[in-house]
């Protein structure tokens, strides 16, 4: 299997690096034909991050049919396949999905009802416990380092939700570091055995 370690740096056109990888070795699920295949709910590699958000929602028993989420953030790698996943008749599916972004006008008013918030947008603590309500569920996709003069190295991870005044709302919340990441890396396994076992 082959991953594209994604963003590239700027000169790189990542379309076409993603399209020179074989459809049947895309582990990350990036290739323009795997990313059809799941939009049509057909046998394919999900991408790994979306794949490991639906892996958590199953093995924690979040229900999601029929609820509301929102994701906060529009990425070929995270915001759009989550969105497609958790509206498909599926386990981890049958969700009501709106796709927010930095620039949705009405965002806490979303957010405010939301039964499920995927929080992709890579700004640091965006999401704060104003715009959740109680007992939502938060899966918290972003890192960033920023400074932080009271650690040794100078800097800390965070996430794109502000952990200390959502997480009292919270019904389940995960961490950063340590929550969807390891579940990343986990699903790239996964697909990467899947497409060894397909051989």
């Amino acid at each position: 299997g082959f991953i594209v370690q994604l963003p590239l740096p700027k000169h790189i056109d990542e379309q076409i690096v993603l399209n020179a990888v074989n459809p049947d070795k895309d582990v990350d699920g990036f290739h323009p034909t795997n990313v059809g295949r799941m939009a049509l709910n057909m046998p394919c590699f999900l991408p790994a991050t979306p794949f490991g958000i639906l892996e958590l929602l199953e093995r924690y028993q979040v229900e999601t049919s029929g609820k509301h989420v929102v994701v906060i953030g529009r990425s070929h790698i995270v915001g759009r396949p989550m969105s497609i996943l958790m509206s498909q008749k599926r386990k981890a599916g049958d969700a009501t999905v709106t796709v927010a972004h930095s620039r949705t006008k009405n965002l806490k008013e979303l957010t405010l009802q939301a039964d499920i918030i995927v929080a992709a947008l890579g700004i640091p603590e965006f999401l704060t416990g104003d715009m959740v309500k109680n007992g939502v569920t938060i899966i918290d996709v972003g890192i960033t380092r920023i400074k932080d003069a009271t650690k040794k190295s100078g800097y800390r991870l965070t996430g794109d939700v502000h952990f200390e005044s959502v997480s009292p709302k919270s019904a389940f919340i995960t961490p950063v570091p340590g929550g969807v990441g390891p579940m990343t890396i986990a699903m790239l396994l996964k697909n990467t055995l899947l497409a060894c076992e397909r051989k």
